[in-house]
C-alpha cells in the first residue's frame, strides 16, 4: 500500500510540473495560487492573493472526471468545510476565479466594489438630498457555460452586484432590463426570470425592476419561427410583484411597470419601453416582437401624467430600459417615445395640453391630457437607460439622457459585440468582465455623478 501511495504521489507530481510547463507563458494568473497544480495541501497566505490577505489552507484535488479543483479553507475553521472554491477551465488553461461558497461571490469582484464605494464616498457628499442609486443593466443571463459571452455570468453579475447592499452604500437599486438573453425554451426562460428575481429582491434595499426588450423570450420564438413560447405577462407576473410590494416603492397601478421612489427631494420613475399588446395570430405566434418593437402606450402616459401632476419640490430622474428619442431629437421607440420626451418638457415648462399620435397602429395611439401649470419647484434633469450596450450621454431641452454599459460579458469576437466594449477587451474572472454603476445625486451642489466599475467609466458628471 505504501509503495502504491508513493507512486501516485509521483504521478501527481509529474502531472503538475506537465500542467505547468504547458501553460501560456504569456497569460499572467492573477493570484500565485494558480501555480499549485499538484494534489495536495498547502499553507498560502497574502503573497499568494488569498482573500483579505489572510492565512489559508489550500487544498489541490481532482474530482471524478479527473480536473483539478482548489479549495481555501481557514486555518482557524473548526470543520472541514471549505470557504472558497474553483476549478481548472481548460478553454482558460488555468484556474477560474475563487468563489465564496457561501455566497456565491467572487472576492476579487467584492474588492473591486470596495474601492468603487471608497471612491464613491470620495466625491461625493453624504447628508440630505445626495443619494445613491445603483444601476444594472443587460445582464443576459442565458443557460450555456460561456467564458467570453452571455451566459450564467448574467447570474453571478447580479449577485455580486448586490454586495453593495452589505456596503450600506444604497438608497435604490435598479436592473433597467434585458435581464435575460430570452433565447432559451419558454420553460427555461421561465427558469432563469425566477432565479433572477429571487437574487435581487431585498428587505434591506428598495429595487426598482424594468422590463427590456429581451424579457418576453421573443429571441427564442424570432430565431426558431415558433409560437410564443411566454404566455401574456409572464414577465409581468414574475417580476413586478415583489417589487410593487416594498413599502417604499409607490404606484398608481400594479399593470404597466411605471412606479416612483422618493428620498428627500429627490423623486425617481420607472417606464416600461417594451409596452405593447399580447396578439397572437392563427399560429399562435405575436403580432409585435418584443424585442424588435420599443413603445409606450396611452394607459401608462396616464400613470406617468398623474404622478408628474402630484410631483411638487422634486427633482425628477426617469429610468427605462431604452431611450425614447434619439441625440438628434428623433424618436429611438417605434412608438410614442418622441410624445415622452415632449411631456417631459411640457412639465419642466409648467405647460397644459393634450397628446396626440398620428399614423399608429390604434393600439398605440395616444389621448392623454395633463395639465402642469400648478407645479412648483420641480423639474426632470435626467433620464437613466441602457439598451445600446455602450456609455453614452447627450441633453436636449435640458434634459440629460445617460445610457449604461451592458453588464453582460461581451467578448471582442463576438458579431453582436459593440465597438465600445470590443475596446474594452472583456474578458471572463478580468476586471472588465461585468459593469455596474453607482448614481449620485446632489441636489444642492445641482451635481449627478456616475461612478463605475468594470467595463465602465471611473467617473462622468453631469450638472443638473
Amino acid at each position: 500500500m505504501k509503495i502504491i501511495n508513493k507512486t501516485k504521489g509521483m504521478i501527481d507530481k509529474f502531472s503538475g510540473m506537465t500542467r505547468k510547463m504547458m501553460r501560456n507563458k504569456s497569460n499572467i494568473p492573477f493570484d500565485g495560487m494558480q501555480k499549485y497544480m499538484t494534489v495536495g495541501e498547502y499553507n498560502v497566505g497574502a503573497s499568494e492573493g488569498t482573500p483579505h490577505g489572510e492565512e489559508y489552507k489550500l487544498i489541490v484535488y481532482k474530482d471524478t472526471d479527473n480536473v483539478l479543483h482548489q479549495a481555501l479553507r481557514s486555518v482557524d475553521a473548526s470543520d472541514l468545510a471549505p470557504a472558497y472554491v474553483r476549478k481548472f477551465d481548460k478553454r482558460l488553461n488555468r484556474f477560474t476565479a475563487f468563489v465564496n461558497k457561501q455566497t456565491g461571490r467572487r472576492y476579487i469582484v467584492e474588492d473591486q466594489l470596495d474601492q468603487l464605494v471608497d471612491y464613491v464616498k470620495k466625491h461625493s457628499r453624504d447628508g440630505y438630498n445626495s443619494i445613491n442609486i445603483g444601476v444594472l443593466t443587460d445582464t443576459h443571463y442565458k443557460d450555456a457555460d460561456s467564458i467570453d459571452f452571455y451566459g450564467h455570468n448574467g447570474l453571478r453579475h447580479v449577485k455580486e452586484f448586490n454586495y453593495l447592499e452589505d456596503k450600506d452604500v444604497l438608497d435604490l437599486k435598479a436592473h433597467l432590463g434585458d435581464w435575460m438573453d430570452g433565447s432559451d425554451p419558454g420553460l427555461v426562460g421561465e427558469a432563469e426570470l425566477i432565479s433572477l428575481s429571487r437574487t435581487f429582491r431585498s428587505k434591506k434595499t428598495n429595487f426598482a425592476v424594468i422590463k427590456g426588450n429581451h424579457d418576453e423570450n421573443d429571441k427564442f420564438d424570432e430565431h426558431h419561427d415558433l409560437r410564443a413560447s411566454f404566455p401574456e405577462n409572464e414577465f409581468e407576473d414574475i417580476m413586478w410583484p415583489s417589487m410593487y410590494a416594498q413599502d417604499g416603492i409607490h404606484y398608481i397601478t400594479r399593470k404597466h411597470g411605471v412606479a416612483y421612489f422618493d428620498k428627500d427631494d429627490v423623486r425617481i420613475i420607472t417606464v416600461n419601453t417594451s409596452d405593447l399588446p399580447y396578439e397572437l395570430d392563427d399560429q399562435g405566434k405575436k403580432k409585435y416582437d418584443t424585442k424588435l418593437a420599443l413603445a409606450i402606450r396611452e394607459d401608462q402616459m396616464q400613470e406617468i401624467i398623474e404622478i408628474l401632476e402630484n410631483s411638487n419640490g422634486k427633482t425628477i430622474i426617469f429610468m427605462s430600459h431604452a431611450n425614447p428619442i434619439t441625440r438628434k431629437g428623433t424618436n429611438a421607440l417605434k412608438f410614442n417615445g418622441r410624445s415622452l420626451h415632449e411631456l417631459m418638457v411640457a412639465f419642466n415648462q409648467c405647460e397644459k395640453g393634450y397628446l396626440n399620435s398620428r399614423d399608429v397602429p390604434p393600439e398605440f395611439t395616444l389621448a392623454n391630457s395633463f395639465d402642469f401649470t400648478k407645479i412648483k419647484n420641480a423639474k426632470i434633469v435626467a433620464y437613466l437607460c441602457g439598451h445600446r450596450h455602450t456609455e453614452d450621454q447627450y441633453r436636449i431641452n435640458g434634459i440629460q439622457y445617460i445610457f449604461f454599459n451592458c453588464s453582460a460579458l461581451m467578448g471582442p469576437n463576438h458579431a453582436l459585440t459593440t465597438q465600445y466594449n470590443k475596446r474594452w477587451n472583456r474578458q471572463m474572472d478580468h476586471a472588465n468582465e461585468a459593469a455596474g454603476y453607482i448614481v449620485n445625486v446632489d441636489v444642492h451642489r445641482h451635481l449627478l455623478q456616475v461612478f463605475g466599475y468594470g467595463a465602465a467609466s471611473k467617473r462622468r458628471f453631469y450638472r443638473i
